[in-house]
């Protein structure tokens, strides 16, 4: 019986070297294939965690923000899809896995849609009185 070897185009070194890190924040460019023409899409965000190590499964996820809305992405360390990996910035964190990112972003979003409310609320009554009057006053028509 052969034995099969299956090489990946992947520079497995060249991944190992980058020494990714949770609280790294990276720029991930991935291959997106659309009918018969294949693109280049870059994800950019903070890494969470890194799970399985250097090995062969080695995964890691990334998040960013999106208009207010959290989006996070797995990324196999050795996938064919992904065309580069660029560390824009070193953190140093005391945690290897940051998911409390996660609350803390939703809190300080939580935090400016109340500023939000109460900055809408702020003006007095009496004007707001006038300004709801003035808005439903009919205007008068000119006469010719």
């Amino acid at each position: 019986m052969e034995s099969k070897v299956i090489t990946s185009p992947v520079n497995k070194e060249e991944r190992l070297k980058l020494g990714l890190r949770s609280g790294d924040t990276v720029r991930v460019w991935q291959k997106i294939v659309e009918g018969g023409k294949t693109r280049l899409q870059a994800f950019e965000g903070l890494i969470l965690s890194r799970k399985h190590g250097n090995e062969a499964g080695g995964m890691f996820t990334v998040r960013k923000v999106i208009d207010g809305v959290g989006v996070e992405r797995i990324f196999p360390l050795y996938s064919p899809l992904i065309d580069e990996i660029e560390i824009l910035r070193r953190s140093k964190v005391r945690r290897s896995k940051l998911y409390f990112i996660r609350e803390k972003a939703a809190k300080a979003i939580r935090r400016q849609m109340r500023n939000l409310r109460t900055e809408k609320f702020e003006e007095t009554p009496a004007e707001s009185v006038e300004a709801t009057k003035e808005a439903e006053a009919p205007k008068e028509e000119v006469a010719k």
